[in-house]
């Protein structure tokens, strides 16, 4: 059977294509505010750094009402390394909205996320948002629909599918190119026609796939998932099933659905809500809550393996506890802990040492956004070097490979092959279309990528455009230089003094100013050679009775690019790390003393 008066959808595209902004249109023409009301921008980013950011980082649930159908809305996010939202954020719809740019066309993240949803056999509309650009294309970019939809193995029904206009800053959505039109009415018409309705069993009992988790300081833990079959309401006594295929007993204190973007408690919920259960203590994404006089499991969401590793480590530099609130390895753990809960993605494991910890994701970027998140909440740690994790098959070393799709002028062309060459990248597709940019699709180590984008954006004079998606594993394709500098390296604590930066700049880029705190180990500046070297930052000019003329010119400086997270972890070598405050991020050795650091590389030698 079929519950017809609902509607549960998952608004899927790349990063900056529209979905958030289509999405804030479908709230407003919906009915959802007031003709008055004073509304944000990007409704659905309501995290600090999804807001600074530009971008969606955690998949989040809404709903609007057309007709007499309520639409859950889940908006996604549309970069690689968020992944796991997505799939996660799949297990609860039963259609998609594939949001696609008139003039980028499908790139990588279209790709992954197109390819997870033809496997779950999900309906799909397609929208060619942005047709206001004036470089849009969306007759070419159709044509490319068409070729991925057929190269990810799309059914002749999947390859039927619904295709729309759109300007969704402007709140418009027009069947054909020439249609004349104000509004979304096609676009919600189009889902009640298109989307299927969620499927049941009537003859089954209650079962809930967990797809998601949440705290409430009143409610306590908060499980949230789609009602497969049968309903529940509040004050029942129902069973969680966890990972080990053992039921633990739970009373739903309260039961909520989504309402727009707020949660309105309800007295029931039937087949296909979405539904917000309180009650459970011990509840982790893929269980399911169900009956306990039928318990029955469904399947467990499956989630693709993390591709790159970072350890985490206490703080035990000399500035250690100045900044941070949570400073000790048991907080640390306990946080990580519970990132691995909320984020199916996310992989912790211990290794022996109980100040040491390995973390597992899909990329540098996604463990960069936990980093500044724990760093915001008060947390005080170092992180390494981001490491590949490679698998081993039949004696043969395997590497994770992305896709790396680049957009850039002509006159670019070469030093973005030449770098990428170095770096085991192979070219598998150029196009020119005669417009001053090119598009190269290359195949590269996700190795390659670590550190390379700061670099490739330098080449392009910040105007060029580097998108990668995960490909799969590949055997080992060889050694090659991660960076070609040294660092420049602090001998001694205290202040940084003008006088003695001067003297350093013809050495290379430094990091800090005058003024800031240094100490023994910390990474200054990046050197112009291979080889590290030592200075004193603290040196002052000395002061005589003698006066020459020229001698007293005021210290002029070169500015000092602030270090964010994201080029500090792309910098480091294998035997430095980030130290990471709630105010400050600095670079570090490993091994702080100049002496253990010499008697270390004389041993590898």
């Amino acid at each position: 059977m079929k519950n017809k008066h609902l509607r549960n959808l998952a608004i899927i595209a790349h990063v900056d294509h529209g979905k958030t902004t289509l999405v804030d249109a479908m709230f407003r023409q919906s009915g959802l505010f007031r003709a008055n009301q004073a509304v944000d921008e990007r409704i659905m980013d309501n995290m600090d750094l999804e807001r600074e950011r530009g971008i969606t980082i955690s998949a989040k649930n809404c709903s609007v009402m057309w007709e007499d159908t309520r639409i859950n809305i889940i908006d996604t996010p549309g970069h690689a390394d968020f992944g796991g939202e997505v799939e996660r954020a799949l297990s609860m719809a039963d259609g998609a909205l594939l949001l696609v740019d008139a003039s980028e066309g499908p790139l990588p993240q279209t790709r992954f996320v197109l390819k997870k949803t033809l496997e779950a056999g999900l309906g799909i509309i397609v929208i060619i948002n942005k047709i206001d650009r004036k470089d849009a294309r969306p007759d070419a970019v159709l044509d490319e629909l068409y070729d991925l939809f057929i190269d990810l193995g799309a059914t002749d029904a999947q390859l039927d599918f619904t295709c729309l206009y759109a300007v969704g800053r402007d709140g418009i959505v027009k069947k054909e190119l020439t249609d004349q039109t104000d509004n979304l009415h096609i676009l919600f018409d189009t889902i009640l026609s298109e989307i299927a309705p969620p499927a049941y069993d009537p003859d089954e009992p209650f079962q809930m796939l967990v797809s998601d988790l949440g705290y409430s300081d009143y409610l306590g833990r908060l499980a949230v998932g789609r009602v497969t079959n049968g309903s529940v309401k509040a004050n029942d006594h129902l069973v969680c099933i966890n990972r080990e295929n053992r039921p633990v007993p739970l009373k739903v204190t309260r039961l909520q659905i989504y309402q727009g973007t707020a949660l309105q408690p309800v007295g029931s919920a039937r087949p296909g809500d979405i539904v917000i259960l309180s009650g459970i203590e011990e509840v982790a994404i893929g269980d399911t809550i169900c009956t306990s006089d039928r318990p029955k499991a469904l399947p467990r969401m499956n989630v693709d393996e993390p591709t790159i590793s970072m350890v985490f480590t206490i703080n035990d530099s000399p500035f250690s506890g100045k900044e941070g609130k949570y400073v000790q390895s048991a907080r640390i753990r306990e946080r990580l802990a519970k990132e691995t809960l909320m984020n199916v993605a996310i992989r912790m494991e211990d290794t022996g040492n109980r100040d040491r910890f390995v973390v597992k994701g899909r990329g540098e970027f996604q463990l960069a956004i936990l980093i500044e998140t724990m760093r915001r909440e008060g947390f005080e740690f170092c992180v390494g070097r981001p490491e590949v994790i490679y698998k081993h098959e039949n004696g043969h070393t395997l590497e994770p490979i992305e896709n790396l799709f680049i957009d850039c002028g002509e006159n670019h062309l070469g030093v973005v092959t030449e770098k990428l060459s170095v770096r085991r990248g192979k070219m598998i597709d150029l196009v020119n279309n005669g417009t001053g940019r090119i598009r190269m699709e290359f195949s590269v180590p996700a190795r390659a990528l670590i550190g390379y984008r700061d670099e490739f954006l330098t080449d392009t004079r910040g105007t060029g455009i580097m998108n990668a998606g995960f490909a799969g594993y590949e055997p080992y394709r060889g050694d090659f230089p991660t960076r070609y500098t040294g660092s420049i390296i602090a001998d001694r604590q205290g202040p940084a003094v003008p006088y003695a930066l001067f003297n350093m700049e013809p050495r290379g880029v430094l990091f800090i100013p005058p003024g800031q705190h240094c100490y023994e180990g910390m990474v200054i500046g990046e050197h112009n050679r291979e080889v590290d070297i030592n200075v004193n930052p603290c040196k002052e000019k000395k002061l005589t009775n003698v006066r020459a003329s020229g001698k007293d010119d005021a210290v002029v400086l070169s500015p000092v690019k602030p270090m964010n997270i994201e080029r500090a972890i792309n910098f480091i070598r294998e035997d430095e790390l980030v130290e990471i405050t709630p105010k400050s991020v600095r670079l570090r050795k490993a091994l702080l003393p100049a002496h253990q650091r010499r008697d270390r590389l004389s041993r590898s030698a």
